[in-house]
């Protein structure tokens, strides 16, 4: 794209330095070469913020590059544009390096940790400018997430809502015993629904499929090799990065996330604090009771954003983004 809009413009590139946030590559996938690109359009040095992590490339688009006389310099991996344009593809990173997804969890709730009261009711707790906020990390994601309570009580979209917005990121449920009614308002949109289940109810698989669903049966086994009943939360983000799927946003309830959460399987929070207090409520996130300090989940804070009247605080857990300068 910047070698086409230089030509547009009536500009030369020949000598000039491509300044790029991931190593060029050297295999065709949905478009050519960006390594034949570049040597075609006459560039004399690139300089480039990471090597790919895709085995497909890894090293293959510098060597490329080098063996057409291009000098290629590549940044250290703690300079900070390095880092930043890690940032940028965490989830490529995440799928490539660990072959799962990169797991971002949206919470909205009252300044005192609830998210809804005790009879269920939650909407709003949070302002139109926080929704709108979330709809933004909805958009960049591949995928989101929900449980099959969620759907239940709800009944939600959980599509982006936002001017402009085209494609829509596919939908994940985790739904152990197939329960999803077949005219659940997640259908409404011409997007691929993912259901992960333990159940093996060939009626419900049908009914479901008929509307367009994909059914993944991924039961859970216990250490004795009986199943658990529940959905195999590990394997299904392992299945779900062998569907490319790079940044999944997770919208759940209470139970889900205190699954991921306990099992480690979240790598970061984008949390919105409305000043407000309920008092007795749903928490953000079920699991324990623990015994003693040293079961506490980690975080480190990355940012806190006035969005309207509320706060919003981006959380990463601790260690989760080493795998990056690895």
């Amino acid at each position: 794209m910047a070698l086409r809009d230089a030509t547009e413009r009536g500009l030369s590139v020949v000598g000039a330095t491509a300044y790029v946030t991931l190593e060029p590559c050297s295999h065709h996938g949905r478009t050519g070469p960006c390594c034949d690109a570049l040597i075609a359009a006459g560039i004399s040095k690139v300089v480039a913020t990471a090597a790919d992590p895709n085995p497909l490339v890894s090293g293959k688009g510098f060597a490329r590059l080098r063996a057409a006389g291009i000098t290629v310099e590549v940044l250290p991996a703690l300079d900070p544009l390095a880092v930043q344009s890690r940032e940028l593809n965490i989830g490529f990173f995440s799928r490539m390096i660990r072959k799962s997804p990169w797991v971002r969890m949206k919470i909205a709730a009252s300044l005192d940790g609830k998210t809804a009261l005790l009879n269920g009711v939650s909407q709003w707790i949070t302002s139109t400018e926080a929704r709108a906020d979330g709809h933004q990390w909805r958009a960049r994601s591949c995928a989101i997430l929900t449980g099959i309570g969620t759907v239940l009580k709800d009944d939600p979209r959980l599509d982006v809502r936002l001017d402009g917005v085209i494609r829509q990121p596919n939908l994940v449920v985790v739904d152990s015993k197939l329960q999803t009614p077949c005219d659940a308002r997640l259908f409404a949109n011409n997007r691929k629904v993912l259901i992960y289940t333990a159940s093996q109810d060939d009626d419900r698989t049908a009914a479901l499929r008929g509307q367009g669903a994909l059914i993944v049966h991924m039961p859970e086994r216990a250490s004795n090799g009986s199943h658990t009943g529940r959905v195999d939360l590990k394997e299904m983000l392992e299945d779900l990065g062998e569907r490319e799927v790079n940044e999944l946003h997770v919208e759940a309830g209470h139970t889900l996330n205190g699954e991921l959460a306990r099992c480690g399987l979240v790598d970061e929070l984008v949390v919105y604090l409305a000043p407000k207090c309920l008092g007795q409520g749903t928490g953000m996130m079920s699991f324990g009771p623990l015994t003693d300090l040293t079961g506490l989940i980690p975080l480190t804070f990355l940012s806190t954003t006035m969005v309207g009247p509320d706060l919003r605080i981006l959380a990463r857990l601790q260690n989760h983004d080493l795998f990056l300068t690895q």
